[in-house]
């Protein structure tokens, strides 16, 4: 008799207590082999469980970056608990108690991390104190970039690659997936990252403005200019200067632009001499810049000078992998603001699934505040979603108009990966055309194959 039958628990009883804890639990073997982790690893890093058993220790800290300052490494080395403070990066504060298992030998057989949202302080050595741990590999997740799908992973590498580099980049992609962040991220990246990060919104600049704007002017210039002054070129000197929306720019404007990108030098209103730029130019755009010059709406010089690199990130609705992560990441961020700590119901989120986020991540951010605001339940449910949210969310003929939410969406779900795994055949196809992981079209193939055939 088990230990969980003898105090009356079966295993499948004792695993469901666990996975509805509020702290995280995570078991790993003796050599960083991860068995066991509950259901509020979602919560803190946007992966399921079927996602993260299995996957090795280094890929989750190098590739995903789940957590800073990694605790497990010291476990193995000191054989003693350790706790440490660390932030997931999903911008969770938590504090993750690790305690090793031993054997007879005195050997470690298995670690067991306890992670809870807030800091308690205890008896516990913290990692700071050990003095003689190591440091252990650096986090390669950058700031504020949630994603877990390969098209955004390209499109960090992407922008690794041209971050020391001096010559223009383009970023491209519809409004509100992330085109500030990653300009932002490019220049956190370079050599000019100690230097100013200088945003310009082309199209809220007026147009007798504009030259005096980005490249300043001298006393007496024109009525009202009582004294020198910069502009945002001189701003950011050193830096980076990010010239957003720039296919909102008037033509006459484009042609006054050219000339300080093309040269790397510029006139301050009123004055004779130039002065040199050392800025690193990036623009951004939400609408077609090739088809606009081809049409003669842009200039094409100053396209072309624009685009010695361009990156594309790509909508939200292509790339579903991210809307989880990000969807937590928006529930923590936004319930810390403002006090109000949510969960989000499993029809809710399947929901959020099917919606085409015409708006991108900022639409998604704007409706997670919302609902962490006006929401009085601890979880947010179906009820809680906004009717314009099934407005746009595309219907399905496989829908029936009676029984229960849970019954109608688990019949949606079993004919969806029942077609996809007629039609596409393996198990890492139907995960492709669904845009799931393979862990989880895996497990659905078995499910539903199991019950059909049961039938």
């Amino acid at each position: 008799m088990s230990k969980t039958e003898h105090f009356g628990l079966d295993f499948e009883t004792f695993a469901r207590l666990i996975d509805n804890m509020h702290d995280e639990v995570i078991i790993y073997d003796n050599n960083y082999r991860l068995l066991y982790v509950n259901k509020a690893c979602e919560r803190h890093y946007g992966f399921t469980q079927e996602e993260m058993v299995g996957v090795p220790f280094w890929e989750i800290v190098e590739k995903y970056a789940a957590w800073n300052n990694p605790a497990l490494p010291a476990v193995y080395e000191h054989k003693h608990p350790i706790k440490q403070e660390q932030q997931t990066y999903l911008g969770l504060n938590v504090l993750t108690i690790a305690v090793p298992i031993l054997d007879d030998q005195g050997e470690i057989e298995y670690v067991v991390l306890s992670i809870r949202d807030d800091f308690h302080k205890g008896q516990i050595p913290s990692l700071s104190e050990l003095k003689e741990v190591r440091p252990t590999r650096q986090e390669t997740r950058p700031e504020d970039m949630i994603y877990h799908s390969k098209a955004m992973e390209d499109v960090v590498k992407a922008a690794r690659k041209v971050g020391d580099l001096c010559a223009p980049c383009l970023l491209l992609g519809e409004s509100g997936c992330g085109k500030s962040l990653l300009a932002k991220f490019i220049h956190s990246n370079s050599k000019r990252s100690d230097k100013p990060f200088v945003m310009v919104n082309c199209a809220a600049i007026p147009d007798q403005l504009f030259e005096s704007e980005l490249f300043g002017h001298v006393k007496g210039a024109f009525s009202g200019a009582t004294h020198a002054r910069g502009g945002l070129f001189a701003k950011a000197k050193g830096g980076t200067l990010f010239l957003d929306e720039i296919s909102e720019l008037p033509l006459p404007l484009q042609a006054k632009l050219l000339h300080a990108v093309q040269e790397m030098e510029y006139r301050p209103v009123g004055s004779s001499q130039t002065v040199k730029a050392d800025v690193r130019i990036l623009a951004a755009s939400n609408r077609n810049l090739s088809r606009m010059a081809e049409d003669g709406a842009f200039r094409q010089d100053l396209f072309f000078r624009l685009n010695v690199f361009d990156i594309t990130i790509p909508p939200l609705r292509d790339r579903p992998d991210d809307l989880m992560p990000l969807l937590y990441y928006f529930l923590n961020h936004y319930g810390k603001k403002h006090g109000k700590g949510k969960h989000i119901s499993p029809e809710a989120q399947s929901i959020l699934m099917q919606h085409a986020w015409p708006g991108n991540v900022r639409e998604l951010a704007h409706l997670v505040e919302r609902l962490v605001v006006t929401a009085e339940s601890e979880t947010i449910t179906v009820d809680h979603l906004p009717t314009t949210l099934y407005k746009n969310t595309p219907s399905t003929p496989t829908a029936v108009n009676h029984g229960s939410l849970d019954d109608t969406l688990a019949e949606v779900e079993r004919k969806l990966i029942l077609e996809a795994k007629a039609l596409h055949g393996s198990s890492r196809q139907v995960a492709k055309a669904l845009g799931i992981s393979q862990t989880r079209a895996s497990r659905l193939i078995r499910k539903y194959t199991s019950t059909s055939e049961s039938e």
